[in-house]
């Protein structure tokens, strides 16, 4: 099911105050998705999607003012008391997510109040969650997951009087440049000016002039030169015998991301090195390497580190490593 891509979808067409009638079937389709999300997937107990999106559907329709069964919003309370929303930066994006559609649900009033009482109480834990996972550079969870924290004490009212909140803000405004896709920018746009995606739900539409004007952008100017980068891959047990798979220097422009590493090993050992990517709106996601791929059922992602240890922070086709630089894919477990 397109649960997310949909939610999101139908989060950016409502902030656009549209005329009701042209995307009421879209409504429809989103309440569809969430049901055959989940029933195609009762026997693994959690959706077909990920709890990600199935949260986003239930935001979305919120933020449209529908109504969501009881049983569905049950789901998400069950998966966050068991601790089932992920690892890292994920399980930030997915509790912020589902906190939103909490909080959103709890104010719009479209619950009764004995589940509206526990719909508050779990998004504060959440938020006070999202505290306690900062790291010492501000950063919660990942810097693209940070945003999404932001959001939820911007929606919860945490952001007065949590201490995380500034130093998160702070750490947004020292890494904006990784921001660059569509998607990210939607998301912290709404923090840098002290919103939350719940605030649309709420906008009063008023007519307003096209103030939309093109920008002549100058494209990049080229780096010159080139760089050479340590590739490595480890896979530790129990998925392999050997932990490090993988290790050669590769050479590409100065200018190369992560991707264009990973695209040059290919292009100079097509037998020795294979990799495969999913397209997500943050940009392409790792899921395999070497022919070991990263399954959520098995618990386990590709981490990215520059060595010795330091987890990157942004995605493969953003990040630009330095000259003699080592990077290191590692399957992990979460």
């Amino acid at each position: 099911p397109h649960t997310g891509r949909l939610a999101l979808y139908l989060l950016g067409l409502r902030a656009t105050c549209p005329p009701p009638s042209p995307h009421r079937s879209l409504v429809t389709w989103l309440k569809y998705y969430l049901e055959e999300d989940w029933t195609g997937s009762r026997r693994h107990g959690h959706p077909l999607t990920s709890y990600y999106q199935y949260g986003l559907g239930v935001l979305a329709l919120c933020v449209h003012h529908k109504r969501v069964r009881e049983e569905v919003i049950r789901r998400l309370l069950v998966a966050q008391h068991h601790g089932r929303l992920g690892h890292g930066g994920n399980a930030v994006d997915t509790e912020a997510v589902v906190a939103l559609a909490f909080t959103c649900l709890e104010r719009r009033r479209l619950v009764g109040t004995e589940l509206a009482a526990e719909l508050q109480a779990a998004a504060h834990r959440a938020s006070r969650s999202m505290a306690a996972a900062q790291g010492p550079d501000g950063v919660i969870g990942n810097i693209y997951s940070t945003p999404w924290a932001l959001q939820v004490f911007l929606a919860t009212g945490a952001c007065q009087t949590e201490p995380a909140f500034g130093r998160a803000v702070a750490a947004l405004l020292e890494n904006l440049e990784g921001f660059s896709t569509a998607a990210t920018m939607a998301q912290v746009l709404p923090v840098l000016h002290g919103h939350s995606y719940l605030d649309i739900a709420s906008m009063h539409c008023q007519e307003e002039p096209d103030m939309l004007t093109p920008l002549d952008i100058e494209p990049l100017a080229e780096v010159p030169g080139n760089k050479t980068v340590q590739l490595v891959v480890e896979c530790p047990l129990p998925w392999c015998y050997d932990l490090r798979l993988y290790d050669r220097p590769v050479a590409v422009p100065a200018a190369a991301s992560l991707l264009d590493v990973l695209q040059a090993a290919a292009a100079l050992e097509p037998h020795d090195f294979k990799f495969h990517t999913k397209d997500t709106p943050q940009g392409p996601f790792l899921t395999q390497v070497l022919g070991l791929e990263a399954r959520q059922e098995k618990r386990n992602y590709w981490q990215l580190l520059t060595a010795p240890k330091t987890p990157l922070q942004m995605g493969i086709a953003d990040y630009i490593p330095q000259d003699k630089e080592t990077l290191i894919l590692r399957l992990s477990e979460w």
